[in-house]
């Protein structure tokens, strides 16, 4: 079985960093959602996603973040994903169209 870890840290109290860590993918994706979606609260302004301890995610990894960008869209909160050039989140991020829905750093 995969492990992932998720950190919530408050920034200020408009904003929040969460680091996913490990592996995502069928086995634990909806705790990790479950997760992600309970560090967000309706008064955000900004939600910032570390993917840089990331080592692999899948195609349930990557449907909850489309549907945690679709969530923050409707909140109207500004999503950022940070993911290392040459990564393997990021290479997911890039072509399956993600980036042109968050701002993608660095």
């Amino acid at each position: 079985m995969t492990s992932a870890n998720v950190e919530v840290l408050a920034l200020d109290e408009h904003t929040v960093e969460i680091a996913i860590t490990g592996e995502v993918d069928l086995s634990n994706s909806e705790t990790v959602q479950d997760e992600l979606f309970a560090a967000i609260a309706n008064h955000l302004a900004t939600v910032r996603l570390d993917l840089a301890g990331l080592t692999y995610i899948d195609s349930a990894g990557l449907r909850i973040l489309f549907e945690l960008a679709d969530r923050l869209r409707l909140l109207q909160t500004q999503c950022e994903i940070s993911a290392p050039p040459g990564s393997a989140s990021r290479r997911i991020i890039e072509l399956s169209g993600l980036d042109s829905l968050v701002r993608l750093r660095p």
